[in-house]
């Protein structure tokens, strides 16, 4: 039932959108990239702060107009920077936490653009970027980990920055192909030819790209810093071939297949497998 109501309500926007392109065109298409780009879920309320996140230190960071709230474990001098995924929010490190805050480092996560307690509306990668560059020259971190589009913004802020403080990556299930994401949305609402080529356009303009280039496959390829990269086989929300399209493109970093797993990759096995990655003295 669950999956008919979504397959009736996405068909009914399509065909409301392929319908305003023909009467109003620009509005067919602000309403198009709002529902591609505006999270629906993911913010948090400050009154209901999650458990996860109580027991951090908040700092909220403004800058010009931008409002990003930040979360604190507080260790030594070694500094990891978690960013989570799309429609998301800090709290999805509930189960790697632990393992990360046994190894004694500093533990600081973001809250993304128009999710959890950070200012806006709308979810860019360029946007969400920002936000990262703006926190990594606040707190100097060592280490980055990023979860499904977290993943691919940071390896969009490490091509786009080249940080030089960055001395490793973790990638968990991220997308490689911007064109993919975006056929697969246009896919999904059945969007008119016209509507589906002003989005390319838009888009074009908005990543300041050439969407073909817009790839984390791209991003990596000359990309220096260490990398561990993790892909499940049977994750159903960010094909396995989008993780296998990075790791061929990536000069210096180690393959994790799991299977099982989904796109959420949580599991014992593998956060062992990253706190070594990180924190192996012979490594």
């Amino acid at each position: 039932m669950k999956n008919s109501f979504y397959f009736l309500l996405t068909k009914s926007i399509g065909a409301y959108i392929n319908l305003m392109s023909y009467v109003f065109p620009d509005k067919a298409i602000q309403i198009a990239h709002g529902f591609f780009s505006q999270p629906r879920k993911g913010k948090i309320n400050s009154n209901k702060i999650p458990k996860t996140l109580q027991g951090a230190i908040r700092d909220t960071i403004i800058d010009n107009d931008n409002v990003i709230q930040t979360y604190i474990w507080k260790g030594n001098d070694t500094t990891i920077l978690l960013i989570h995924g799309w429609e998301s929010n800090s709290s999805r490190w509930k189960k790697m936490l632990p393992y990360l805050i046994d190894s004694g480092s500093t533990i600081i996560a973001i809250d993304g653009p128009g999710q959890g307690m950070s200012s806006g509306k709308e979810f860019t990668v360029p946007k969400y970027a920002e936000f990262i560059d703006i926190v990594a020259k606040k707190y100097q971190p060592q280490y980055m980990i990023g979860h499904s589009m977290g993943g691919k913004t940071s390896l969009y802020y490490q091509y786009k920055h080249q940080n030089p403080n960055i001395q490793k990556m973790v990638i968990l299930g991220a997308p490689s192909d911007f064109v993919i994401i975006l056929k697969n949305f246009t896919t999904l609402l059945r969007l008119n030819n016209k509507v589906t080529q002003a989005l390319k356009n838009k888009y074009t303009q908005v990543l300041d790209k050439n969407l073909d280039e817009f790839a984390s496959k791209e991003f990596v390829s000359n990309n220096e810093t260490k990398g561990f990269l993790a892909h499940d086989v049977d994750d159903t929300i960010v094909l396995f071939t989008e993780g296998k399209k990075i790791a061929s493109a990536w000069k210096d970093v180690h393959f994790e297949e799991t299977k099982g797993l989904g796109h959420k990759l949580h599991d014992e096995e593998l956060y062992k497998k990253v706190s070594a990655f990180l924190f192996d003295s012979k490594d």
